[in-house]
């Protein structure tokens, strides 16, 4: 008995050994190139060392991979290559067709390559490869402002090559990334963070060849180590990725249809100043064949912050998001002034608008970007967008008049971020708007600190930000600070953090902050039990509170607290219980959208249930179901969310999804006295939004998507009120004409074709119903009615194709030698 037990602890502690010690493999380096065509038979390629004795990560941590895997790596002057043999009963590979990058839940198998070229355990290329043959990359890096969570850039597009190959016991991924596609320090002798990782789909099991502990904060600081990489000497980093496109718009208008016909070029240009160091630049740049924003009716006071789908300012921007203060849909924005015209028109009917810009026009933009030796980030952003232009023409004299609708204007955003020790960073953050004519300009800083122990389990977080507006409107400066300490890692993890917002703080010329004039302090408490027990795969428990006061001048506003649990079970099914609740009378100071008014708000409990099924089915299923009460007995909130995904084929899935809101009851702002008082409303709203969608995959470098939209709003309101100095409420007359049903419904439509690496055939079609469509708001009350009556309205049409065309300084050096 006493061997048994010897034995077993001998086991034990040899196999904790190997999941926590840091596996090396060494760097054996090539004279000539290997040709990537999914077979590992060069000589090569059987001299090689080896990565193997993978470790699942999901669903359990720390077993053995139920499958062989093999990972050889060798490296040139020029590249660096990887193949793996990825051995499995063939019949059972997944392999469904996606666009690129489009990978994660997808009914594909997937070969996983990172490097930490720099070794900070910090930041990281990934690359992911298909068994359908289908490329994902994606930039990795730790978020100074979230305690070290790490920011994932899927945006990033690297040009490499790689080729699968089905084998009779297994798959083969050979990969070829050139060393201009990646940067890393300049020094004879490197040693890089690495991994690999392999997903087997139908077992949903992630293996990893060095284990990454998910009761352990981050991944790239639990890597691998890639030893003895000599001499790299990248080549020339020069391409250039011209461009042209065309096509034609029809637009309605008051005046009948408007036709125009859409040309334009330009060119993108990579430029590596050194392997550390890149130059990107886009000359007039073209950002049409963009997914449409998801519009709505936004009833709150804040401005809704949109995604940003152009790839020039979401590809490799994760050093200038760091400190929170660059929000990219400020460059090329609508025209501040564009609003102003249409009130101008719509109050003055002898005027009608000739043109009236609905983007802001850019000229150019530019990035700089990299890393030092010493792991010093330095990053630089540049764009100058044109001036734009409305007509306007008076019927009676046949007159033009040319209005300016944005002046010319400088964006400029500058970050260093130095890493140091133990995952831990210190950066600046500087971004700087100038307007032509000085009407307003601005300048905000920002100072992070994000330290951790040695062994990542505490987190400090300190951060100090600077705003300066000024020009011919005005000037004004403010700040804001935030501080937090958390327990990351662990079984029981925990935290407290407060933070301040003065009132004149403004970030929002090149940033996005909803609210400012705040003071806050929180904390939270959380269990999080990553290991497998007999019921759950992993489960986890947290609740948080936060206490909020207007900052000036110093008033309690409210208390928050949230709680949630999570279960994933054995069969791959998930499910979240939220509770939240203000449980006490509470003021809004932002609902009147007047200063020194506040609206009284009443206690609200709310409970939701959300969860998915098993994403590996060929039928997926996720929904959400929602309720909140209140001690107002008629303010009652419901929503319920539905996902429907089918996939046909390895080439064919369907998606739909509904999103069903309901607020009776619900107070807030409708209109302006003309003494300047707020008048408030309660009313009942009403909002349905509703996507379909569709791809098909060609191959592994063309597919055809399409995804509908509509978003239905009606607001009906039932009570108004006069805005007391206290908050309280005093009814008023009822007044006629408030009520709103808005519709938004576009579709797009987009087919590409990566003809060659790096280079993109792109045809596009855009439908739309005319902007803001407001049907009757009493006699169209119902939905399918809205929906169907929808398309009697005008709808705009655009129709483009873009090619764009890479070509690197090499092959044309050599073609022309």
């Amino acid at each position: 008995m006493r061997l048994r037990a010897i034995i077993a602890f001998v086991f034990l502690t040899f196999f904790y050994n190997a999941l926590t010690q840091v596996k090396r493999i060494g760097a054996m380096k090539i004279t000539h190139a290997i040709k990537i065509d999914g077979n590992l038979d060069e000589q090569d390629w059987l001299t090689a060392p080896e990565a193997t004795d993978f470790i699942t990560n999901t669903p359990v941590f720390g077993n053995p991979a139920s499958q062989k895997t093999i990972v050889k790596i060798l490296y040139d002057n020029s590249a660096i290559y990887i193949g793996a043999y990825l051995y499995d009963s063939v019949r059972l590979i997944r392999k469904q067709l996606t666009a690129r990058d489009v990978i994660d839940r997808q009914d594909a198998d997937v070969f996983i390559i990172g490097f930490d070229t720099y070794h900070d355990k910090q930041n990281a290329f990934s690359f992911r490869l298909t068994a359908a043959g289908v490329q994902g990359d994606s930039r990795e890096s730790q978020n100074g402002n979230n305690n070290g969570g790490i920011v994932n850039d899927v945006t990033w597009d690297a040009v490499w090559e790689s080729k699968v190959s089905i084998k009779n016991d297994g798959w083969v991924a050979e990969v070829r990334i050139p060393f201009s596609a990646i940067r890393f320090p300049k020094k004879d002798i490197q040693d890089w963070g690495i991994n690999f990782g392999r997903l087997i789909r139908r077992k949903n099991e992630l293996s990893l060849w060095n284990p990454e502990d998910p009761a352990i904060s981050g991944d790239v600081n639990q890597w691998g180590e890639l030893t003895g990489l000599k001499n790299i000497r990248p080549p020339v980093r020069l391409s250039f990725l011209p461009y042209l496109s065309g096509g034609f718009r029809k637009s309605p208008t008051v005046n009948g249809t408007v036709t125009e016909y859409l040309k334009s070029g330009g060119m993108d240009v990579k430029y590596g100043l050194n392997e550390s160091f890149t130059l990107d630049m886009t000359l007039v740049p073209d950002f049409a064949q963009v997914q449409s924003d998801n519009v709505f009716l936004n009833l709150t006071p804040f401005e809704v912050k949109f995604d940003d789908y152009r790839p020039f300012f979401t590809e490799g921007t994760e050093l200038f998001n760091k400190s929170g203060l660059f929000y990219s849909r400020r460059i090329g924005a609508r025209p501040s002034g564009a609003d102003a015209i249409l009130n101008f028109a719509s109050g003055n009917p002898i005027y009608t608008i000739e043109k009236n810009p609905g983007i802001t026009r850019l000229y150019n933009a530019t990035k700089f970007s990299g890393r030092t030796d010493h792991n010093l980030g330095i990053g630089v952003l540049n764009s100058v967008s044109a001036p734009m232009y409305a007509k306007l023409r008076n019927i009676a004299t046949g007159i033009d008049s040319s209005v300016l609708t944005e002046p010319l204007t400088n964006y400029n955003i500058i970050v260093f971020d130095k890493s140091l020790a133990h995952r831990s960073s210190v950066s600046f953050t500087n971004t700087n708007v100038l307007r032509k004519g000085n009407d307003r300009n601005a300048n905000v800083s920002s100072i992070d600190i994000s330290l951790f122990d040695k062994e990542n389990n505490h987190n400090f977080l300190l951060t100090g930000k600077y705003s300066d507006i000024w020009g011919n409107a005005g000037s004004a400066n403010g700040f804001s600070s935030q501080s937090s300490y958390s327990k990351v890692s662990g079984l029981y993890r925990y935290g407290a953090g407060a933070g301040v917002i003065s009132d004149k703080f403004d970030p929002n010329d090149l940033g996005y902050l909803a609210v400012n004039n705040a003071f806050d302090f929180g904390g939270s408490v959380g269990y999080y039990k990553t290991r497998a027990t007999p019921h759950f795969l992993n489960h986890s428990y947290a609740v948080s509170f936060d206490n909020r006061f207007l900052y000036k001048p110093f008033a309690w506003t409210d208390l928050q607290i949230k709680t949630r649990a999570f279960f994933l079970f054995h069969n791959f099914w998930d499910l979240s219980v939220n509770f939240e609740t203000k449980p006490f009378w509470y003021k809004d100071y932002y609902e009147p959208r007047t200063n020194g008014k506040l609206l009284q708000r009443a206690p609200y409990y709310y409970l939701e249930f959300n969860g998915s099924t098993d994403s590996r089915k060929k039928v997926f299923f996720r929904y959400l179901l929602g309720g909140a009460v209140s001690s107002l007995t008629a303010n009652k909130f419901w929503t319920s969310q539905v996902f429907f995904r089918y996939r046909f084929n390895d080439r064919l899935q369907l998606t739909a999804e509904m999103d069903i809101q309901q607020e009776p009851g619900n107070f807030g702002y409708s209109f302006r006295q003309m003494n300047g008082n707020p008048v408030i409303s309660m009313r009942n709203i009403k909002t349905n939004t509703s996507v379909i969608s569709a791809q098909y995959g060609f191959n592994q470098r063309m597919n055809w998507s399409v995804r509908m939209r509509h978003n239905w709003t009606f607001l009906d309101n039932t009570n108004f009120y006069n805005l007391n100095d206290d908050g309280s409420l005093n009814e008023m007359p009822f007044v006629n004409g408030k009520n709103k049903n808005t519709n938004y419904f576009n579709i797009d439509m987009f087919y590409t074709w990566d003809f060659l690496l790096g280079s993109r055939l792109t045809l596009a079609w855009k439908n739309a119903l005319g902007t803001n469509v407001m049907l009757d708001p009493y006699s169209e009350t119902k939905y399918l009615k809205n929906f169907s009556d929808m398309f009697t309205n005008p709808h705009s049409n655009e129709i483009t194709l873009k090619i764009v065309y890479y070509l690197d300084y090499l092959k044309l050096q050599r073609r022309h030698s």
